[in-house]
């Protein structure tokens, strides 16, 4: 049952792949870097999971203003601090430009990462909870949700691949722009530089 498990991630996360350059291919022939709205990708399909305060969180929830997602766990030792440390820049810039965005962190290590464990986590990144939301719950659901929802590649390492717990999973380091009806409107690479500017500049062209 577990190897079919790990199968059927690496198949979902290959498709996943595929799917995100056929997209951003899309974007750059709708132009990309002009003055142009970013392009509607696609809805996030509904979910419930559970934040660091163990408080159900739904797709609904976050209706009504943009969002930005990434993609950590919390044994990452390489990557996710990373990206988080980019959230946390961007989360700065947020308030100092005095724009309404929510972010979502979802955590691809359920098993591991309970609502407690997020919450440590969080804390090093962002010890008030306003606006930022840490994400949890069952295995089989966030994989669906991430690898056919947001078009992303997840899959668990095979047995013996991943003796670090930092490399137990490969995922994506993109943060997802989601507009206030829950349309995707970008993908953007979260360990780079430019990220946090250019996501910025299409929240602004999103939310006019």
């Amino acid at each position: 049952m577990e190897s079919r498990g790990v199968e059927r991630g690496v198949w979902l996360g290959l498709g996943a792949v595929i799917a995100v350059v056929v997209l951003a291919g899309v974007w750059s022939l709708r132009g990309r870097g002009t003055n142009d709205d970013p392009p509607r990708l696609g809805p996030v399909p509904n979910f419930t999971l559970v934040d660091r305060s163990g408080r159900a969180v739904a797709l609904t929830d976050l209706a009504g203003q943009p969002w930005v997602a990434d993609f950590i766990f919390t044994r990452c030792s390489g990557m996710c601090p990373a990206l988080s440390t980019r959230m946390a820049e961007l989360r700065r810039q947020l308030r100092q430009q005095g724009l309404q965005a929510r972010l979502v962190s979802f955590s691809v290590d359920p098993s591991h990462d309970t609502p407690d464990v997020l919450r440590e986590y969080a804390a090093r990144f962002a010890p008030d909870d306003d606006g930022w939301l840490f994400v949890t719950g069952e295995r089989d659901a966030l994989y669906q949700l991430i690898g056919q929802g947001f078009r992303l590649s997840v899959a668990e390492r095979p047995p013996g691949q991943g003796d670090d717990a930092g490399e137990l999973i490969t995922h994506s380091d993109r943060f997802v722009l989601v507009d206030a009806d829950g349309q995707i409107r970008g993908y953007y690479h979260g360990i780079e530089p430019e990220a946090v500017p250019t996501l910025l500049r299409d929240l602004k062209r999103i939310a006019r």
